[in-house]
């Protein structure tokens, strides 16, 4: 009796039914946690895909899409509004994967040797607030906060010690971060960067509640160094 089950994928490096085998074999090659990465918060196209991540090739990222597509991690779609244009969303097991993003950054990030400062996306940014999050210090607080990055505009609706987030329009944000790119915000937020420097060097903008603003961002910290 023929216990294997053939699959595409599953075997492919390892041949090997464990979980974490298969793991590798779906997210182990270059790029390609990142681009799960930039899909963690709704779907994209090819060509945002290739603006966040700029030094992936336009094959190397067709070759990971069609992967994870074929894997039923991502699906096609496509838009009518306000133009047809078709992107690629994250299945239901897809979006699954943020716990192990967020536990391989929260392990790197106890390095000494890691950089809070070197270039970042707008997506990666605004997860590494989920991952960052610490319930207890936000206890009994109630905030709508916006991003505006660039351009890409994000809200972050933190309550009862959860941080949903998602893009949005910031018209019920109570406070927004506006920022050229996310390494300034990643100073403000976790390299201690004074918030009255970056607001001097035009960098930093902050509408609306400031002190809920700052208040929102004393929340977040990176782990201890280890090693």
């Amino acid at each position: 009796m023929k216990l294997q089950k053939e699959t595409k994928l599953h075997g492919r490096w390892y041949n090997d039914a464990c979980g974490t085998a298969f793991g590798l074999e779906l997210l182990g090659e270059r790029w390609s946690m990142l681009v799960v990465r930039e899909l963690m918060l709704g779907p994209r196209r090819f060509s945002d895909l290739r603006a966040s991540l700029p030094g992936i090739s336009a094959k190397t990222l067709t070759e990971r899409l069609t992967m994870f597509e074929e894997a039923g991690m991502l699906v096609r779609r496509r838009f009518v509004s306000p133009v047809p244009v078709q992107a690629y969303e994250l299945t239901e097991w897809g979006y699954r994967a943020e716990p192990v993003l967020q536990e391989l950054g929260r392990w790197a990030a106890m390095s000494p040797g890691h950089d809070p400062l070197l270039p970042l996306s707008p997506v990666s940014f605004m997860l590494s607030l989920r991952t960052m999050f610490d319930p207890e210090k936000a206890k009994g607080i109630e905030a709508r906060i916006g991003f505006d990055i660039g351009g890409e505009t994000f809200l972050a609706r933190m309550k009862d010690g959860a941080l949903p987030i998602r893009r949005d329009d910031l018209d019920e944000a109570q406070a927004v971060f506006e920022v050229p790119t996310a390494p300034v915000l990643a100073g403000l937020f976790y390299a201690n960067v004074p918030v009255e420097e970056l607001e001097r060097e035009a960098r930093l903008t902050i509408r609306g509640d400031r002190k809920l603003a700052l208040r929102f961002a004393d929340i977040f910290e990176l782990p201890e160094k280890l090693g």
